[in-house]
């Protein structure tokens, strides 16, 4: 009796946890570099809004034991483990127009927003 082996099955890579545009590479570097000289940005998802959920982002001292580290554009941006199945894939971007400026999100686990943007569902 012959014994045939299948090939190992081969892992889908997985894409990175979360990518840096150039334009929020170059706010964040001024970030970093003024007001919040020697801190690292946490981005987690917190409960809010009329879909349920929101991107939070805060500035600490140092990486918790429950954050993921995130290296993009040579800068380092820490995510809360908590909100890692929520982001997979994705991007920060940042955006300025003649009323609004800031940071965005482009998350491909995104099933919908609130009719205000604030906050989304999957």
């Amino acid at each position: 009796m012959e014994v045939t082996q299948t090939p190992a099955a081969r892992k889908r890579e997985l894409p990175p946890l979360m990518t840096l545009t150039e334009a929020a590479a170059m706010r964040l570097r001024k970030l970093y570099g003024g007001a919040e000289q020697g801190k690292l940005l946490r981005i987690s998802v917190g409960t809010k809004g009329c879909s349920g959920m929101s991107y939070e982002m805060n500035w600490v001292e140092e990486p918790s034991a429950s954050d993921e580290i995130v290296k993009s554009h040579d800068l380092t941006v820490l995510v809360d483990r908590k909100a890692t199945l929520f982001l997979i894939g994705t991007v920060m971007d940042y955006k300025e127009d003649k009323l609004t400026r800031g940071f965005t999100f482009e998350n491909p686990n995104e099933k919908g927003r609130c009719g205000c943007g604030e906050s989304f569902h999957v």
